[in-house]
């Protein structure tokens, strides 16, 4: 499997008061394709940070980004945009949905945005939110679904465009227990019939033991902590 994403010798510090706050120091990371892998580390470790960094929304205040083998961190802003646009793709614990547009809609605009016309738009919108289970609430708009639906929909979202890599930030973190049982059981197949990489920053560890691996962001550093030995879905 080939490198989609690398994250080489970050450091990233900010200003406070008259020194400086050192969130990373000498940070690795490797994120191989088709690999699902959690990102687990207490409150304030700096996960949804990295994330930021990793999907260039962000920049590192040394080191590199790669991805899918280019260096990526100190590209000009309109090819960062692209390298967003087109091989990225984020989901928030918030699902940030546009409330005047249906759940078809929401994963048409980005589509659009890079280009594509409104029949294919409209057509792979469809499929991907029937592969989610939504196929009978294309048209609802956000207020007409459920919170696990609203999620749902972001993520389908996120990957309308099929990016290589998929960074979500605590995506089930505002479900109630077996609603995010099932959006995750809904973002893994996703993940795996498109043969994505995907990093995904959770509290939970019961989620984090379903994926391949878990990296534990600690002091500034990662820590590949392997499969996680916790009980398995039944």
């Amino acid at each position: 499997m080939s490198d989609v994403l690398r994250l080489d010798n970050i450091t990233r510090t900010y200003p406070q008061g008259q020194g400086v706050l050192e969130v990373f120091r000498g940070l690795d990371l490797t994120l191989k394709q088709g690999e699902l892998v959690a990102l687990v580390g207490p409150s304030g470790a700096g996960k949804s940070s990295l994330l930021h960094i990793a999907g260039l929304l962000e920049a590192p205040t040394s080191g590199e980004v790669y991805i899918c083998g280019e260096a990526a961190s100190a590209l000009p802003e309109g090819e960062r945009t692209r390298i967003r646009r087109d091989t990225i793709g984020f989901v928030y614990q918030a699902h940030h949905l546009l409330p005047e547009f249906s759940a078809l809609e929401n994963v048409v605009i980005p589509q659009r945005i890079a280009g594509k016309d409104r029949t294919a738009s409209e057509r792979d919108a469809e499929h991907i939110l029937t592969h989610m289970g939504l196929g009978q609430r294309l048209d609802h708009r956000p207020a007409q679904l459920s919170g696990g639906e609203q999620q749902r929909v972001a993520i389908a979202r996120a990957l309308a465009n099929r990016p290589r890599i998929l960074l979500a930030d605590e995506p089930t973190g505002n479900l109630d227990f077996h609603t995010a049982d099932g959006v995750f059981d809904s973002l893994v197949d996703l993940v795996r019939s498109e043969g994505l990489a995907a990093l995904v920053a959770t509290h939970n560890l019961e989620l984090a033991a379903r994926m391949d691996r878990a990296l534990v962001l600690h002091e500034g550093k990662i820590h590949d902590a392997g499969k996680l030995g916790l009980k398995q879905k039944a």
